[in-house]
């Protein structure tokens, strides 16, 4: 049986900077991810990977990128591009119920799934590098599930002239005197 999609976990490393704003102390940027990382719930405790004086890493979340046969377009898209990109979707900590300013929410792909969620403007959408080992996983599932649609012009149906698009005769064609209210 052929599998309609597949599954890679990825941690989500977030990177805080502390900021010069008066309104907010901390920048927060996923700025990598960890294939086949282990469990980490991005409502709990994160543990720090790196740090410095004014910034730190943090393995925010382990979340499942998920592949879809019918989102290969997307993918096959991504790939093209130089380097391809992981979308990390990122939300409010308040609407994570969780300790931090932000969360990680989502991982994809897919441009077309990211742009959804950038039109939404409630999320946060970032990219990040795909490394080398989700690109191979990507590519193996777009060779094994893409099938190119080819593409069809569609006929334009010709006008019947004097009639509108309900069957009904123009007040405009030869021969059309008006509606009878009128005089």
């Amino acid at each position: 049986m052929v599998q309609k999609q597949e599954t890679l976990p990825l941690g989500v490393v977030l990177e805080r900077r502390r900021m010069d704003n008066p309104w907010q102390d901390y920048a927060w940027k996923p700025v990598a991810v960890i294939p086949g990382a282990g469990a980490c719930d991005p409502r709990g405790e994160w543990p720090v990977l790196k740090a410095g004086e004014d910034w730190a890493q943090f393995h925010a979340g382990t979340l499942p990128l998920e592949l879809f046969r019918k989102e290969t377009e997307g993918y096959k898209l991504n790939l093209s591009q130089q380097p391809p990109r992981l979308f990390v979707v990122l939300r409010s900590g308040d609407d994570m119920a969780c300790d931090h300013d932000v969360a990680p929410f989502l991982v994809t792909a897919c441009p077309y799934e990211a742009q959804d969620y950038m039109d939404s403007g409630e999320e946060t959408v970032e990219v990040v590098a795909m490394p080398d080992g989700v690109i191979a996983f990507v590519q193996a599932y777009i060779d094994a599930h893409h099938v190119d649609e080819p593409f069809h012009k569609r006929k334009r149906k010709r006008h019947a002239g004097g009639d509108d698009s309900f069957g009904r005769r123009s007040a405009l064609a030869p021969g059309r005197r008006g509606n009878g209210r009128h005089g």
